[in-house]
């Protein structure tokens, strides 16, 4: 499961957690201009926009999680599983699979206006990038410095909503999730008054009781309202330095601790053919936050909360070969005496 927000200051920034149980090894890739997609049913394409973000490369293709565009449009996908539906090809209609949905648009549109336009002929389809790939189940958000929106395919079509939030997490569908934000509208960064009686002498012992009630476990519902009311109540200054160190604080409040939400599979082995029950513990592997303006990706993994930055525009956009950044996972700790 996952979180994903925007946050502007003087830039606009984008980023999420990836909360899961295991990593596929991932990396921060650099897909310069030159690089040539190829797309299932939508022929090439050669040149196009720079894009950056977290990628596992398989084949020499980079299967994004989240990534912005030289442009400063970016997108991320979430889990959904359970609500997304995706189809067979479908005749005069844009046929991309789910794997290819996140290069298809931050290659040719630079900002979410011409995304919804690109979006408006597409059928996101059930193929397989590979046997071993099974499809995911995946919502997305879409954002620049400007606008957010949030991108679904489910039994009733390709469905866009507006998100004024600029937060998604993963179930329900996005409509229920901003429905869900009136239940929590007493919430309050102020001291709260005592509105139970006049009749009882009631007041408040703690700083921080007007968000009391706001929701504190690790399900999607949860770190949706929990996330947006941190986010949209925020306060950091203008600098680099003091916008990257709020937006990964304001994701700080949603991440998975190891050991607080336990995973149970099924496993079988040729020493052992009998089915046993594994045991692990899903966690937030890496927190990404990207100045979508400097073309720069900040993240910090569970093992490393030092902040690591790769700059897009350091490398040769104009090249046609893939940039990968392996993650810097071991704790990185300053020793002062």
């Amino acid at each position: 499961m996952c979180t994903a927000i925007t946050w502007k200051t003087k830039d606009f920034y984008f980023g999420r957690t990836l909360d899961y149980d295991f990593s596929y090894g991932e990396g921060v890739t650099i897909t310069p201009r030159n690089y040539p997609f190829s797309f299932h049913c939508m022929g090439s394409m050669d040149s196009h926009y720079a894009i950056i973000g977290m990628a596992h490369v398989a084949k020499d293709y980079p299967l994004y999680y989240d990534a912005i565009n030289e442009k400063g449009l970016g997108i991320a996908g979430l889990n959904f599983v359970g609500n997304a539906v995706y189809k067979d090809n479908v005749p005069k209609k844009d046929n991309v699979a789910t794997f290819e949905l996140i290069p298809w648009i931050l290659s040719q549109c630079s900002t979410v206006k011409e995304g919804k336009e690109l979006l408006k002929n597409i059928n996101i389809t059930n193929t397989p990038f590979q046997e071993n790939l099974p499809v995911a189940s995946l919502h997305w958000i879409l954002a620049d410095c400007d606008e957010t929106v949030t991108v679904e395919a489910t039994k009733e079509g390709i469905q866009i909503y507006d998100n004024p939030v600029g937060v998604l997490t993963n179930n329900p569908p996005f409509d229920k999730q901003l429905f869900h934000l009136n239940n929590y509208m007493h919430l309050s960064i102020r001291e709260p008054k005592n509105h139970f009686s006049s009749q009882l002498p009631l007041h408040t012992y703690s700083r921080g009781m007007g968000a009391l009630g706001m929701p504190g476990d690790l399900s999607s519902q949860s770190r949706f309202v929990r996330a947006a009311f941190t986010k949209m109540n925020s306060v950091s200054g203008h600098s680099e330095s003091e916008s990257v160190n709020q937006f990964f604080h304001i994701l700080g409040s949603v991440e998975q601790q190891r050991g607080c939400c336990i995973v149970e599979k099924e496993t079988a082995s040729i020493d052992s053919p009998e089915h046993t029950i594994k045991e692990n513990y899903e966690i937030t592997i890496y927190t990404s936050c990207c100045n979508g303006k400097k073309g720069i990706y900040y993240y910090t993994t569970y093992e490393n909360h030092q902040i690591t930055a790769v700059d897009m525009h350091k490398e040769n956009l104009d090249g046609s070969l893939l940039v990968i950044y392996p993650l810097i996972l071991e704790e990185q700790i300053h020793i002062q005496n």
